[in-house]
């Protein structure tokens, strides 16, 4: 079995359970099998320590420029992504990602950047639950779940605020690998599956 990529993107004012939560999933799966499904790393705009909400210093394995290319690209949020909005290289590179990923996950306002990216048109999508209208005006052609910890539209799987991450992350583990495979890595995590 080919190892897949899992790519996790940062930026200042990440979020810091949404991105670190889908990483101990997609860990935790990856150490109880040996290490034998994924090459699990993060990405960030420039190979420089992120400053991630409330001061945690975060050091990327790779910028765009030089990350491998990713089989799963997970697009975590924070206030951080109004600032991701404008930067037209970490859209591009979110874009070009997802043309060959093949599932692109967002957590909470990781939402905004799939849709600056027009990967959202014409499907359903969730997100953090204060900025609902902030992805409708961003993505007019989505349907917003209101009610979902995560929306899965086959290759795009968006979800809620923060925590919701993990069950999404725990979904696509499942999905890969089988469900005893996501129940074992949540129990080793001590995390009550939805």
């Amino acid at each position: 079995m080919t190892k897949k990529n899992i790519a996790i993107l940062l930026f200042d004012d990440v979020e810091v359970l949404d991105f670190a939560g889908p990483f101990e999933v997609f860990s935790v799966t990856n150490e109880l099998a040996d290490y034998s499904l994924m090459d699990v790393y993060s990405v960030a705009r420039e190979n420089k320590p992120v400053i991630a909400r409330n001061g945690l210093s975060v050091n990327p394995d790779y910028s765009i420029k030089d990350a491998p290319t990713p089989d799963i690209l997970i697009i975590p949020g924070g206030s951080g992504t109004r600032s991701v909005l404008k930067q037209d290289n970490v859209i591009s590179w979110v874009s070009a990602s997802a043309q060959t990923a093949e599932n692109v996950l967002s957590v909470c306002t990781g939402a905004l950047v799939l849709a600056k990216a027009a990967l959202l048109n014409g499907l359903k999508a969730t997100t953090h639950h204060e900025v609902f209208s902030e992805l409708q005006e961003l993505a007019p052609d989505t349907e917003i779940i209101k009610d979902e910890r995560f929306v899965d539209n086959g290759q795009i799987i968006t979800s809620g605020g923060i925590s919701a991450g993990i069950d999404m992350s725990l979904h696509v583990i499942e999905l890969l690998y089988g469900k005893a495979s996501a129940n074992q890595t949540a129990e080793y995590m001590e995390y009550r599956r939805i």
